[in-house]
């Protein structure tokens, strides 16, 4: 894997201060952070489910490789100088009960709110109920 695309929302808090974290970290893999449901997203990848993606993590490799949820936030450790040791530790069996737990935390705070609101009033053809309230299904864990 030589680059990751990472999908934030600008509007939550919580998204803007793990990108401000994420670009301060030396990477042995770069990453290019891309404002979820934004024009540029939609461009880079045509055929995500840009709606999922603004009630999951969701970080893309530079070969289409889809990761969400704690799978993201692995990867993006991964890709980090001083953390792939870590991700190492998660993703086995004694950590990964504290890498979803730390999703779903981090997930507690995402909202439809603000940026992403919009971007869900504007998707053509948008019919049926509203957007889901928030911390709807994103708070339960991952399957």
């Amino acid at each position: 894997m030589r680059r990751l695309t990472v999908l934030f929302d600008p509007e939550c808090g919580l998204c803007a201060h793990l990108k401000g974290w994420l670009e301060r970290q030396p990477k042995l893999v770069p990453m290019d952070l891309v404002p979820v449901g934004s024009a540029q997203a939609r461009t880079l990848f045509p055929d995500l489910d840009h709606a999922a993606t603004l009630r999951k993590i969701t970080v893309i490799g530079d070969r289409g490789q889809v990761y969400t949820d704690d799978a993201a936030f692995l990867v993006c450790l991964w890709a980090l100088a001083d953390h792939r040791a870590k991700a190492h530790w998660l993703a086995g069996p004694s950590g990964i009960a504290f890498a979803r737990a730390a999703v779903i935390a981090a997930a507690k705070y995402r909202e439809v709110t603000g940026a992403t609101q919009r971007w869900l009033d504007e998707v053509p053809g948008r019919a049926g109920p509203p957007p889901p309230a928030p911390c709807d299904d994103r708070c339960a864990p991952p399957h």
